[in-house]
């Protein structure tokens, strides 16, 4: 996740870099899929959920048993996701002990069952931050998620959370069929008093694979991300407040590095730079890591073809700290990038970008990511070095034993 807002303060009001923590390899927030259930259809869903019981799933003791070995390891944030969270038989119960166990706690939730005494219940838990997916205004967004109606549910939810002080977000998925929405979501943003703003690039997984034709061409990412640099600008330099947030294209960092060498001196770019040196770009299998409704472990949640362990069967501290080779080259800088990312400058700040595009799209982990939306003079590739990406077209690649 590239915090926007937090690092365009650091034009504001340049401060000195935080030495990263070492423990951050072996201490990662957790996003925590606790049914695949969901009462939507999401274009680009990456469980591939539906409104159905999925057979599997974790029992609610053995939730209840990766929770306390979660809090125990002391991960610093859990984030409850689905499917719809809100459908798993125990969210609740589960949701308040988290609560005591975590620094953060957070809901990611499409927001359309929130309200009466489900509202109360979210409320009541406290969590830190409540993440509403909305992809359009109207009825972009009930096509884009598949049921009429739920662009004005998921608002009502917005509503019912803020008359509760709960601290809210908008999640919004660019792509080429919402991207025109964008500028609405931001007044709508500001019209509901939201707090925060998350931009998700698309993701190929799930339906989001099966949906890949429709991630926004690169112009249109650099259009959506002009107005974000803008509105953020606003926000830190004393405008309306709204903490804006992007994910799953860490190219962002380096498309916001140029934005400021345009506008700021270079004392503060090379400030601003070091903060994302530090940052690191892509956490995959570093400071993220995804158990899904199964109980199987990944790197994070797009993974789904590569798992760890499960926790059915080993804690998932265990499964984290233990030796496996993915997670090991995840956490490796630099990574073993190749084609353009593995001759790109700025490498050190995005990391490599999103690993699972590049999987997806030629059967490499370590090859380009076929998102990344700067040119290669942007970031410092010669056109002679450039490694062409073609489609993958062999068998379905074996997680467990290639690419090492």
């Amino acid at each position: 996740m590239f915090r926007l807002t937090e690092y365009m303060h650091q034009l504001v009001k340049p401060s000195p870099v935080r030495v990263r923590n070492p423990d951050r390899a072996v201490k990662p927030v957790v996003i925590w899929n606790l049914t695949r259930r969901c009462n939507l259809k999401c274009r680009h869903c990456y469980t591939v959920s539906a409104d159905v019981n999925f057979p599997g799933e974790l029992s609610e003791q053995q939730a209840f048993e990766t929770l306390e070995d979660l809090g125990q390891f002391k991960v610093p944030a859990i984030i409850l996701s689905g499917g719809e969270p809100l459908d798993s038989p125990y969210w609740l119960p589960l949701a308040q002990r988290a609560r005591k166990l975590t620094r953060v706690l957070a809901l990611s939730t499409n927001g359309t069952k929130i309200h009466g005494d489900a509202a109360d219940q979210v409320a009541d838990v406290g969590f830190n931050y409540v993440g509403i997916s909305i992809d359009g205004i109207g009825e972009t967004n009930d096509w884009f998620r598949g049921v009429d109606g739920a662009f004005d549910a998921a608002v009502r939810g917005v509503r019912e959370l803020k008359k509760r002080g709960v601290r809210v977000g908008l999640r919004f998925c660019l792509t080429e069929g919402t991207q025109h929405h964008l500028p609405d979501l931001l007044k709508l943003c500001d019209d509901e008093g939201v707090d925060k703003f998350y931009l998700s690039h698309l993701v190929y997984a799930g339906r989001g694979d099966k949906n890949r034709g429709e991630d926004a061409h690169h112009q249109m990412t650099r259009k959506g991300m002009d107005l974000l640099l803008e509105r953020a600008w606003e926000s830190a330099s004393g405008g309306r407040e709204l903490d804006i947030v992007t994910g799953n294209n860490d190219a962002d960092a380096g498309y916001f590095m140029q934005w400021a060498a345009e506008r700021f001196d270079t004392d503060k770019c090379a400030n601003l730079r070091d903060h994302l040196v530090a940052w690191g770009g892509n956490s995959s299998g570093l400071g993220v890591a995804n158990i899904d409704f199964l109980g199987k472990v990944h790197p994070d949640t797009y993974w789904s073809d590569y798992t760890v362990g499960n926790v059915k069967t080993t804690p998932f501290s265990e499964l984290w700290t233990g030796d496996d080779q993915m997670l090991a080259t995840l956490r490796t800088r630099p990574r073993p990038l190749k084609g353009r990312c593995g001759a790109c400058a700025i490498k050190d700040v995005c990391g490599g970008n999103t690993r699972i595009r590049a999987l997806q799209v030629t059967g490499d982990p370590w090859a380009e990511d076929p998102a990344c939306y700067l040119s290669n003079s942007e970031i410092g590739v010669d056109e002679a070095e450039r490694l062409s990406v073609t489609p993958f077209r062999g068998k379905k690649h074996d997680p467990q034993h290639q690419f090492f």
